[in-house]
């Protein structure tokens, strides 16, 4: 998955819902975080992966110093597709690889072609972060994300854990033709931990995941655990670090999350190279798999695993290991 600027470490998935501009239905777009030189916060492509032809493209390449994006460009695990052919990606840039240089970033919306079309920013704004959940009628649309920057500075060998962590819901609309438009922006959840680190950037809330039922799922890195907002679609007010679902047993930092078509969530981890299975509805963890026992790292896999999406078929899931700068398929 890199490009000829040398762009590394894939975080976000996304898996195209539909067919539009460069982009095939069932495409996979994938983000880079790190730049030619390994410094996280720099990268700034989007991949194209097709599975038809089995070929990697360049989506998007962004301009580093993109106006409207405050401290410029570093794509994370944030980043979504619209039905209308729109593609939303988080930003949470740096200048030197740490977060002692590190912008409040954005949310950049790009056409179907990949070329950049507006930015979304603000005070609500600020490291988007988790992987984004999406409800999307054409028309209209509703996204979470997670902010892992409000108060966060240079790592230490000791960093402090910073409890200001938020999940952000965003309400827009689409006008035909037109770039996105928020209507609305609403904090319903905060106080999630968030920290600075010396190897993987930062830490903090990652995995989003919406329920049938409206629960909201995060997965509180720092915190060991699954958390349930609920009402996330409708409530008007935050429910601070919601309730938890589950916590410790096979999770090891859990990060991205999906859910399954049988309602069940899985989510990776960030201190080994598993993927955790958990029925949200009684908390139980049913299964921890290895994806990636990769021993160069100890745990085996341990910071390897990042973004996690399901097939369009449902019966299997991609995953990246940004240390091998791939992404995979499990069936």
């Amino acid at each position: 998955m890199v490009p000829a600027n040398g762009d590394q470490n894939p975080y976000a998935i996304v898996v195209a819902p539909v067919s539009a501009g460069k982009v095939q239905k069932g495409d996979v777009l994938v983000t880079n975080f790190n730049d030619s030189k390994n410094l996280q916060g720099l990268g700034t492509t989007i991949m194209d992966y097709s599975p038809a032809t089995k070929k990697v493209s360049v989506f998007a390449k962004i301009d580093r110093k993109l106006a409207g994006c405050p401290g410029g460009v570093g794509l994370t695990t944030a980043m979504t597709m619209l039905k209308s052919g729109w593609v939303i990606v988080g930003s949470l840039p740096s200048q030197d690889g740490t977060t002692a240089t590190k912008g409040p970033g954005c949310l950049i919306v790009l056409n179907s072609h990949g070329a950049v079309s507006g930015t979304i920013s603000g005070p609500n704004i600020n490291g988007p972060w988790g992987n984004i959940a999406t409800v999307d009628d054409g028309k209209h649309a509703t996204l979470f994300v997670s902010n892992v920057g409000f108060g966060v500075g240079a790592p230490t060998d000791n960093s402090p854990v910073v409890k200001k962590a938020t999940v952000l819901r965003l309400s827009l609309d689409i006008p035909p033709g037109k770039p996105p438009v928020v209507t609305n922006q609403m904090v319903i959840a905060d106080g999630f931990g968030e920290q600075a680190d010396k190897s993987v950037f930062i830490i903090g809330p990652t995995g989003l995941a919406l329920g049938k039922n409206g629960d909201l799922f995060v997965s509180d890195a720092l915190g060991n655990r699954i958390a349930a907002i609920p009402d996330a679609l409708t409530r008007t007010s935050s429910d601070g670090t919601g309730t938890t679902v589950t916590s410790g047993g096979f999770l090891q930092r859990p990060l991205a999350l999906t859910m399954t078509p049988g309602g069940h969530l899985l989510t990776t981890n960030g201190l080994n190279g598993q993927v955790v299975e958990i029925d949200p509805t009684t908390g139980k963890q049913l299964a921890a798999q290895w994806i990636d026992a990769d021993e160069a790292q100890q745990p085996p896999g341990s910071g390897d695993l990042f973004g996690i999406t399901l097939t369009p078929d449902g019966h299997g899931f991609y995953y990246v290991e940004d240390d091998m700068n791939t992404l995979m398929l499990a069936n």
